[in-house]
């Protein structure tokens, strides 16, 4: 497969939601041909030219670890309950519902005894190796640092860090899984997770330090992720690269944007590089 790329004349601008200064974008059209390299030895051409690689991560990262996401045809939204999970997910809900809330997170959000997958641990390698600078993840399991990863911006928060709302008293996600109704702390307060629900703003640190990763990215790796998660999916807009890595099963609406795109699980594909 060759590519022959030439940049749209027409910039656009961002959000005005991200924009801290004002960005325009060119993007890349790609014309494909076939029998020249297949998509991986491309991806793998690509990481082995750069040392400033960032990795954007969603839901499909995890799956392989056995973890569910939420938008596949056997996720959570697929599944019964007596409410749908984004409104058992929401700070209202946890507010005002407490009890089922955490009968919901403990059976559905603390999967404690999954462990990384192939793709998590080519990424701790590749950073290891002074090539990948950043994971951005949407995920909130921490299994990119289960396999070695130092530089994770977690943009929805982690189980594994939970914190009295009285006294900021800090417990991890096993003291969480192991209480039974609504955890709290010796103080009396109640205990909330450190992820960010429904109606929650994104930390702000977080989301510039993000900005700034991609922003300044040779290679932007896409994975597990249908990109319909806002603001988080935002965060491409700002790649100004033309080496834009799409890889997910599914297809997704940035698709026609990617300079490669990979449509197969993503733990076989990162077992095929090499680092």
């Amino acid at each position: 497969m060759c590519y022959n790329k030439k940049a749209d004349d027409a910039g656009t601008r961002l959000p005005a939601v991200f924009l801290p200064y004002n960005i325009a974008v060119s993007f890349i059209i790609i014309e494909r041909c076939d029998n020249f390299m297949n998509n991986t030895d491309i991806l793998q051409k690509w990481i082995t030219e750069s040392d400033n690689i960032v990795f954007f991560g969603g839901a499909g990262v995890s799956t392989e670890s056995g973890i569910p996401d939420f938008r596949s045809v056997d996720g959570l939204y697929n599944q019964t309950y007596d409410y749908p999970p984004e409104t058992i997910l929401s700070h209202t809900f946890y507010m005002q519902n407490p009890e089922e809330f955490f009968r919901f997170y403990r059976d559905k959000m603390l999967e404690l005894d999954a462990k990384p997958n192939a793709a998590h641990l080519k990424l701790a390698e590749l950073e290891a190796a002074g090539k990948l600078k950043a994971v951005i993840t949407q995920n909130i399991d921490g299994l990119h640092q289960a396999a070695g990863s130092k530089k994770v911006l977690e943009l929805h928060g982690s189980v594994h860090r939970n914190y009295c709302l009285k006294c900021g008293k800090f417990y991890d996600a096993h003291q969480i899984k192991t209480m039974t109704g609504v955890p709290r702390c010796t103080c009396g307060g109640q205990i909330k997770p450190d992820v960010v629900l429904y109606e929650e703003g994104l930390d702000t640190d977080t989301i510039r330090e993000s900005i700034s990763c991609i922003s300044r990215a040779d290679v932007l790796i896409v994975g597990g992720t249908s990109l319909a998660v806002y603001p988080a999916a935002g965060l491409i807009d700002y790649y100004r690269g033309d080496r834009l890595v799409l890889v997910n099963k599914s297809s997704t609406p940035m698709d026609r944007r990617a300079n490669l795109l990979i449509q197969d699980a993503i733990g076989k594909v990162f077992s095929a590089l090499k680092v």
